[in-house]
């Protein structure tokens, strides 16, 4: 009996680009690259939060900051609606040619029973992050004429629901309510806004100085997330010099969390960054995914103490 043998499958090539960690990384330092802080811009939350486009779920922790940054590296008109691949495939919608996705993180929680030396066992816990892809509803298209109707149509009705926009006086005061409830004292007049972890001690200069109420709460709150970081509360590296690594990277987080802050509290931020301090930071996150992880981690912890996101009865999306 004779028996021919099968032919060996060829191997598949092994992928050797970017991961989509550190795609999110490179968008992150492009926008830092191009010599502004452009996620700080006039609040535009008229179209209602960063949500899915088909459970109507709000996005939570850093993802806002990321949708955000996702927002400003794509052309044309954007809306705070969001879909995954598989989702829009699902309703017989996909992405238009050329059109990239955005990239949001979930959490996801690990655990390990590690053996100890006297014969017990401890579990082991820690949080990963899985990088999920996303697009934005108007880079979505129908597959046929009734499909895309019905895209319009969600869009249109997503977007209807959106709560009405409080007048900005009104805005302002909620914002600057919830900020004047921070633990931390802080000292008005002088010319200069700064943190002082010696003395526990947060200086602003008056209203009068800033162009815009927006522009002296965002200041404030920018002010408030170094605070966090003393060693009576998250306890991060507050000691550096200007030209040390530990002061860029708690300048990024206090950046970064203060925009956080800023968007729950429905605040505009828009003011430019010195260069050097953009360049300091982009040489940070080239460091790679896990500086990134980190550094938006602590972000959003910061800004949990300040400005603690609304529950929610339903898990996001």
């Amino acid at each position: 009996m004779t028996t021919t043998a099968r032919p060996k499958a060829k191997a598949r090539k092994a992928y050797d680009g970017p991961t989509a960690e550190e795609k999110l990384c490179a968008d992150l330092v492009a926008l830092m690259e191009a010599g502004t802080a452009p996620w700080r811009r006039e609040w535009q939350g008229h179209q209602g939060e960063h949500r899915n486009l088909l459970t109507g779920h709000e996005y939570r922790g850093m993802n806002p900051l990321l949708l955000e940054l996702g927002s400003l590296t794509k052309a044309g008109s954007q809306v705070p609606l969001w879909l995954g691949g598989a989702q829009a495939k699902g309703e017989g919608w996909f992405p238009r040619k050329g059109c990239t996705a955005s990239r949001i993180v979930r959490p996801q929680l690990n655990q390990r029973e590690e053996e100890q030396a006297d014969g017990s066992t401890e579990v082991k816990a820690w949080v990963s992050y899985k990088i999920v892809p996303v697009f934005n509803a108007a880079d979505l298209v129908g597959a046929t004429d009734e499909t895309a109707a019905t895209l319009a149509q969600r869009i249109a009705a997503a977007l209807s629901q959106a709560p009405e926009a409080r007048e900005p006086a009104a805005r302002l005061e909620a914002a600057e309510a919830v900020l004047e409830t921070w633990t931390v004292p802080t000292a008005f007049g002088g010319v200069r806004a700064f943190y002082s972890p010696s003395r526990d001690r947060i200086a602003m200069p008056a209203h009068e100085a800033f162009d815009s109420r927006e522009a002296f709460a965002a200041t404030w709150a920018h002010e408030m997330i170094h605070s966090t970081g003393h060693d009576s509360r998250l306890k991060r590296d507050l000691d550096g010099g200007p030209t040390a690594r530990s002061y860029a990277r708690e300048e990024l987080v206090a950046e970064l969390g203060a925009v956080i802050v800023c968007r729950r509290l429905a605040i505009g931020s828009e003011f430019a960054n010195h260069a050097a301090y953009l360049s300091s930071w982009a040489g940070l996150l080239q460091e790679g995914p896990k500086t990134l992880f980190r550094v938006l981690t602590d972000a959003r912890r910061a800004a949990d103490l300040i400005a603690p996101e609304a529950p929610l009865e339903t898990a996001e999306a």
